[in-house]
């Protein structure tokens, strides 16, 4: 005998999990579109530079809940920022090869949502802030928020100096850090600011190299759209990396030379970079120095961390 109500069920059942499991496919994909629009890739470094920041202050024993609670009001403005930048620039982002599949210039979440989004997180990130943590860390944060969206931002399609301007608002997560462990922003603190402020020139510059096709399309102002042979742009990254280099090399929390050794070889292995970037044209040795410089970064913030007094 054949078992067909039992036969009958399994199929209803099968069917059920199949439907369920379409309906979620959505609502999976939508989720993953709001958490695109945060950065998540920008937001792990300013997560990085924030704790950083924040264990650099620190006196006497780590306290752990006060870095989490910086580092989410931190994450909260930060990704309300990139939400926000992404509103703003959605037009030219749709006319850039490495931006058109994003989120809104493809139209998979609207304009209106997005805004909705932004604005929900930011100031969710300002209020947590100032209620869990402390009103300078809030007041830091949203300085922040504004300076990128409403100088930097605007910038990019007027000058080449939005880099520059762009760096300021770029290293204040070390500083946010920084005020969040209820630490006055002294000498020391100014010395961090200025190492990522620094960091960000051959970063960007090196990002800047690779796409300037595409910047140049959207009408973004990126320096090298107007250095027909990179000369120009390539010595600023070199001029930028030994300032960079040198100001790591001053005297934090009063280390000694086992420090000076130790910032001294990571600045080795990202002139090597620039050096090879200076006899090269190629996107190739620019991304190569984006990498290294990505990997730069968290060696000298480490350094700085295991020598803090």
């Amino acid at each position: 005998m054949i078992p067909t109500t039992g036969t009958k069920t399994g199929k209803m059942a099968t069917t059920s999990v199949t439907a369920t499991m379409a309906d979620l496919k959505p609502l999976t994909s939508r989720l993953r579109d709001y958490y695109t629009l945060t950065k998540p890739e920008v937001n792990l470094l300013i997560l990085m530079t924030t704790s950083a920041g924040y264990y650099l202050a620190s006196r006497g024993p780590l306290k752990i809940g006060g870095l989490i609670s910086t580092l989410v009001g931190t994450l909260l403005v930060a990704s309300g920022t990139a939400t926000l930048n992404q509103w703003m620039e959605r037009v030219w982002d749709g006319q850039m090869r490495r931006t058109a599949m994003r989120p809104l210039p493809s139209g998979r979440i609207s304009s209106r949502e997005a805004l909705i989004f932004g604005v929900l997180l930011s100031v969710a990130g300002g209020i947590y802030l100032a209620v869990a943590v402390n009103l300078l860390s809030a007041l830091l944060a949203i300085s922040t928020l504004l300076s990128y969206l409403f100088i930097y931002t605007p910038l990019k399609r007027k000058t080449p100096l939005c880099t520059m301007i762009g760096a300021f608002p770029g290293a204040m997560p070390t500083l946010i850090g920084w005020a969040g462990a209820g630490a006055p922003i002294n000498q020391q603190g100014l010395l961090l600011f200025g190492v990522l402020f620094l960091w960000q020139f051959p970063h960007f510059l090196a990002i800047a190299l690779m796409y300037r096709d595409d910047y140049s399309r959207a009408g973004y102002h990126m320096l090298p759209s107007f250095d027909r042979d990179a000369q120009f742009t390539r010595v600023e990254i070199l001029l930028f990396t030994l300032a960079l280099i040198a100001i790591t090399m001053l005297p934090f929390s009063g280390a000694g030379a086992l420090y000076f050794v130790g910032m001294l070889l990571p600045g080795i292995f990202m002139l090597y970079y620039v050096v090879k970037l200076m006899r090269s044209t190629s996107k190739i040795s620019a991304s190569r120095l984006l990498h290294a410089s990505v990997l730069y970064l968290p060696i000298v913030l480490a350094i700085m961390m295991v020598y803090r007094h």
